[in-house]
């Protein structure tokens, strides 16, 4: 029998970084030499909720890792396959003594990938060391206490592995060839500058920039889709990718808060952070979320969905400047603001009348930050499918009007509508026939009518969503729901109180 070398591998997935990382650190402490590990998943790419803008990022940030690994003669080795094929390959040529990794709180592929990869541990005699990402309690029967279980372990001390002690495993041209069953896309492993770029570089380059300048603005400008844009930290799509730990930004904020004062924006950032982790948190008590309603006392309504409406969504042509102006933006640049993503789901899920499954996968794939923990449960409330929360509703015509007043968002995303006078821009469709043709933007030609009538769709969708709500089915289902899902409000008071 072949001698086998033992091996370690740290299975990088959603902690693209070299700083906090747990799984890192306990591979640095062992005897056995470690192999860095990226796996890309072609059931991950190719499926519905996957765009090339999300592998693109992580390309990027592991183009930066190897960069900072080369002064102490490490690389992370690259694998385009399953896992279970990466692993058995590597079985062939070593004994794989320990994977560690973090636990990942993904979508219904990756949480299936896991579940066979742990029976491959178990019949290998492989030791499976996962590791908590950002306070997320797995296995989590309640909410009692959580926040501030979260705040504690925001607290403690970051983990930073000596990468100077990590034993390298170098791998065979052979072996590395083998983990590439096909080269990524030239779209995958060409930059893009309409996109953020991914690694922790630029990471604590946004992180710095906010903390320390652009947050000054962050109240302000949070709801305006134009303004958002630099008042916001724009740090979400490096917490997916974890380019950076939730702790690592905690931290950074408590001290750029003693060095530059501007305690009320940094705390509101700072609950916008235990804000993100709640939502994943509850996605990990209740993942089904992914494909039903929380709610199921809902599943009685907006069951069809209607073709004409939803292509209409997706290829921009609602006829509602800002909707169609949102969905362009986020097509062509990853990213617009928090208020308009949720204008975006209460119109379609209430307007449109679309079920919330029909556009989540649009939506994902959009996203640049895409963190299903985060997507399926905001959606579903901003559907109102959740039961436990207010519904929502939000007015397109008047979210342009108090967030984009000039138009100026609107007019740099549809250029059609450039010469429309600010007091018509959010409803061109008011506009009489000689004034269109005085500025050549005839409605209905060069931009859409309405596909709805705003007021008549909201009382419809107003109508329906409440009486389910109120139903003696939907009711029973909450007591359940609050147990799991939600923690009692005065703890949520007494412990966001941040100093």
């Amino acid at each position: 029998m072949d001698f086998k070398e033992n091996i370690n591998i740290v299975w990088l997935k959603k902690d693209l970084r070299l700083q906090d990382h747990a799984p890192l650190f306990y591979a640095t402490q062992s005897a056995y030499p470690t192999l860095l590990l990226y796996v890309f998943e072609p059931s991950l790419m190719n499926a519905a909720d996957a765009d090339e803008r999300h592998y693109r990022f992580i390309y990027q940030s592991i183009i930066q890792l190897q960069q900072a690994l080369q002064p102490f003669q490490h690389q992370v080795y690259i694998a385009h396959a399953e896992v279970l094929d990466v692993f058995n390959l590597l079985q062939q040529h070593f004994s794989i003594k320990t994977i560690f990794s973090h636990q990942e709180i993904g979508n219904a592929i990756s949480f299936e990938r896991d579940k066979s990869v742990k029976k491959f541990c178990n019949h290998h005699q492989i030791i499976w060391k996962e590791f908590p990402t950002n306070g997320i309690i797995r296995g989590l029967k309640n909410r009692s206490n959580w926040n501030k279980k979260w705040i504690s372990t925001m607290e403690q001390p970051q983990i930073h592995p000596p990468l100077q002690l990590l034993k390298s495993v170098q791998l065979s041209s052979a072996i590395s060839t083998a983990l590439i069953t096909k080269p990524l896309s030239p779209t995958i492993t060409t930059s893009n500058k309409n996109f953020q770029p991914g690694g922790f570089v630029y990471a604590q380059q946004y992180l710095q920039s906010f903390l320390h300048d652009r947050c000054r603005n962050y109240i302000k400008g949070i709801s305006k889709p134009l303004e958002s844009r630099k008042s916001c930290s724009r740090l979400s799509p490096y917490f997916t990718y974890g380019n950076l730990s939730i702790r690592q930004v905690y931290q950074a904020a408590q001290l750029a808060k003693q060095q530059n004062g501007d305690k009320r924006n940094i705390n509101f950032f700072v609950s916008r952070l235990l804000w993100h982790c709640h939502f994943i948190q509850k996605f990990e008590s209740k993942c089904s979320q992914e494909f039903y309603n929380v709610n199921t006392a809902f599943n009685s309504i907006r069951n069809i969905v209607d073709t004409e409406k939803l292509q209409a969504f997706v290829q921009a042509k609602t006829g509602i400047p800002i909707v169609d102006a949102s969905i362009l933006c986020l097509q062509q640049t990853g990213y617009i603001n928090f208020r308009m993503r949720s204008m975006l789901v209460s119109f379609a899920t209430q307007h449109l009348w679309l079920p919330w499954q029909a556009i989540a996968p649009y939506l994902a794939k959009w996203f640049l930050d895409y963190e299903p923990g985060i997507h399926y449960p905001q959606i579903q409330m901003q559907a109102g499918t959740t039961g436990i929360n207010t519904i929502r509703m939000y007015n397109p015509v008047k979210q342009g009007q108090d967030h984009d007043a000039n138009g100026i968002f609107v007019k740099q995303w549809l250029p059609q509508l450039a010469q429309i006078p600010n007091t018509f821009i959010h409803q061109p469709h008011t506009m009489s026939v000689m004034e269109q043709q005085l500025i050549n933007c005839i409605i209905g030609k060069d931009y859409p009518n309405p596909i709805v009538n705003i007021t008549e769709s909201a009382a419809y969708a107003r109508d329906i969503l409440w009486k389910v709500k109120k139903s003696s089915e939907a009711k029973q289902q909450n007591k359940q729901i609050l147990e799991t899902l939600t923690q009692r409000k005065t703890e949520q008071e007494s412990t966001l109180q941040f100093k």
